[in-house]
C-alpha cells in the first residue's frame, strides 16, 4: 500500500474520503481545504437524514466531537501521506476542556480547525474548533491513540 501515497494527488482541497477509513452514513467530513504543520482546516457538511441529528435537524453535541476527532484523522492521513507513510489509524481516548456554544444543524456548512498540539508514546493531542458562518459552536482538546506510533517500524 505504500505505493498509493506515492501517486496520490495531493493538491488541495482534497476529499476527506481518501484521507480517513470513515464512509457514509458516519463519514461526516467532506474535504481537507487547507493543511501547514501538522494543523488544517476540514469542511463538513451533514445531510438531512444524518442518524446524529434530531428530528428537526439540530446537530446532537456528539455530532460535534466526532467532527473534531474526525477533522484530526483527515490532517493525519494528509501529514502521513506528505511523508510517502500509510494512512495512520486512531482512536479518540480522551476529551478535555470540551465547550458546546452553539448549535448547528443539517444542511449547513461546518469548518473545522484542527492543530496538533503534541504526541508522545503513541498518542497526540489536538485541539480544535468547529465554527458556523464564523462562529464558534465547539471547542476542545482530544486525546488519540495513533496505532503502531509507540511500537517503531521493527514490529
Amino acid at each position: 500500500m505504500g505505493a498509493a501515497a506515492m501517486t496520490t494527488d495531493l493538491t488541495l482541497p482534497m476529499p476527506a474520503r481518501l484521507l480517513i477509513p470513515h464512509r457514509p452514513p458516519m463519514q461526516l467530513v467532506e474535504r481537507l481545504l487547507s493543511y501547514a504543520d501538522q494543523a488544517g482546516e476540514v469542511e463538513a457538511l451533514f445531510p438531512a437524514d444524518s442518524l446524529l441529528a434530531a428530528a428537526d435537524g439540530t446537530l446532537d453535541g456528539v455530532a460535534l466531537v466526532e467532527l473534531l476527532a474526525q477533522g484530526y484523522a483527515v490532517i493525519k492521513g494528509y501529514d502521513d501521506l506528505l511523508q510517502g507513510k500509510e494512512i495512520s489509524k486512531g482512536y479518540l481516548v480522551g476529551l478535555r476542556k470540551l465547550r458546546l456554544t452553539g448549535t448547528a444543524r443539517t444542511g449547513e456548512r461546518l469548518l473545522v480547525r484542527i492543530r496538533t498540539v503534541g504526541s508522545f508514546e503513541g498518542f497526540a493531542v489536538a485541539e480544535g474548533e468547529v465554527e458556523r458562518d464564523g462562529a464558534v459552536v465547539a471547542s476542545g482538546t482530544l486525546k488519540l491513540w495513533i496505532v503502531g506510533d509507540a511500537a517503531g517500524e521493527a514490529a
